[in-house]
């Protein structure tokens, strides 16, 4: 069982109150620069001293979870920011603000174009602390491996994450972290996960080694993509494991549901958050399978002679059979307008600094409910909480 903590400034944490869950996990779909928006929800989180003791994340999740397990609980929120404010600088600000729109003779909005000049920068000259382009193009270049199959280098990746994650924490077991890749050559998901292995930067980096902008990163004689080539989203390897009481905040920054498109840009964004959506109510509707088997299994122990009961075989079903409640409190990051198919690559300061608003509005609305975080009622033994915000 875990308790919520409050963390006062000069003192120690204080307990408020306990969750009566063994499991808090936080999940991190990925997403590119919408994933400044997890770092909203997280700050969230500690603020109202929760205190997850799983993240599993894919892409830029991973990179968000390794901040987070790799910084003392202090400074996890600080580190956040500075992630994000390193790899998102170079921002296009316009010095006339809103003046300047009013100033031409035709409509835009500034938002949109200030983030279409944001994401034109990162595809031309890349992202400080992330990423850089290859020169010459992998189109034209005359070698061989990540230089002709990648427009990008990530090496300022690996020196940011050295720089701000300390990975003898990160490995130490306070808090378990996975994160999904997919093998190259085999083309199955594979999960690095503390609870097997020490993992380092290479491994949040093949996490979000996005193809083909990004290179396979290798990894014990073996190249990895990015997981979101086969699943976004890291929930099953939270539900899937051993049965515990587990309250998962599932944070997703792409969204199944949407209009029908109607020009070719809208094509391209729906396509986007209809491959990376991921499918959580596939997942969750799995979970409540399993959770009317246990009950099944209860009721038909409880028939069973008490010699029966003592079988090893039949204590190993009992305790499969055990009760476990499961509580999803799901967020999904709702796209603004002025928001277009580049949003993921939209790395400017000001695009950053509204995704973590949200993300920051977002938790602290879901949180105010204080019925968001209670149990299941123990006949269902799962709960899932879809929390939405209106478009901007």
């Amino acid at each position: 069982m875990l308790n919520v903590m409050r963390e006062q400034p000069g003192a120690v944490l204080q307990q408020t109150r306990p969750l009566p869950y063994d499991v808090v996990a936080l999940v991190l779909q990925g997403g590119g620069a919408l994933g400044a928006y997890q770092a909203g929800v997280y700050e969230g989180l500690h603020e109202a001293g929760i205190r997850p003791n799983w993240l599993a994340g894919i892409s830029i999740g991973a990179l968000n979870a390794a901040i987070i397990a790799g910084s003392p609980e202090a400074e996890r929120v600080a580190r956040l920011r500075e992630f994000w404010e390193t790899i998102c600088a170079f921002s296009i600000e316009w010095p006339a603000g809103e003046g300047l729109a009013n100033a031409l003779p035709f409509a835009f909005d500034i938002n949109s174009v200030r983030n279409a000049m944001a994401a034109t920068r990162a595809l031309v000259q890349g992202q400080p602390g992330f990423f850089k382009p290859r020169f010459p193009s992998p189109l034209w270049s005359p070698f061989s491996g990540d230089a002709a199959t990648s427009f990008y280098d990530t090496a300022p990746l690996h020196q940011t994450l050295e720089r701000l994650v300390d990975f003898d924490r990160l490995n130490s077991g306070e808090v378990r972290v996975s994160v999904g890749a997919v093998n190259v050559r085999t083309g199955n998901l594979t999960y690095f996960d503390t609870a097997e292995r020490r993992l380092g930067p290479k491994h949040f980096m093949a996490s979000g080694a996005l193809p083909p902008g990004f290179p396979a990163v290798e990894i014990e004689g073996e190249h990895y993509w990015d997981g979101g080539v086969v699943s976004n989203t890291p929930l099953s390897r939270v539900l899937s494991g051993e049965p515990r009481d587990t309250l998962t905040f599932q944070i997703d920054l792409w969204s199944a549901r949407g209009r029908v498109p109607y020009d070719m840009m809208e094509v391209s964004s729906r396509q986007k958050d209809i491959q990376y959506s991921s499918r959580t109510r596939a997942v969750t509707d799995q979970v409540l399978r399993m959770q009317k088997m246990r009950q099944a299994l209860q009721r038909t122990m409880e028939e069973l002679p008490e010699s029966a009961k003592a079988k090893p075989e039949i204590r190993a079903i009992a305790d499969m059979a055990r009760h476990r409640s499961y509580n999803i409190v799901h967020l999904i990051y709702q796209t603004k307008t002025y928001e277009g198919h580049s949003r993921d690559y939209e790395f400017g300061l000001s695009a950053m600094r509204a995704h973590w608003q949200s993300g920051l509005e977002d938790i602290r609305r879901t949180l105010a409910d204080p019925g968001r975080l209670d149990p299941p009622a123990p006949e269902l033994g799962i709960v899932t909480h879809d929390v939405h915000r209106r478009r901007d």
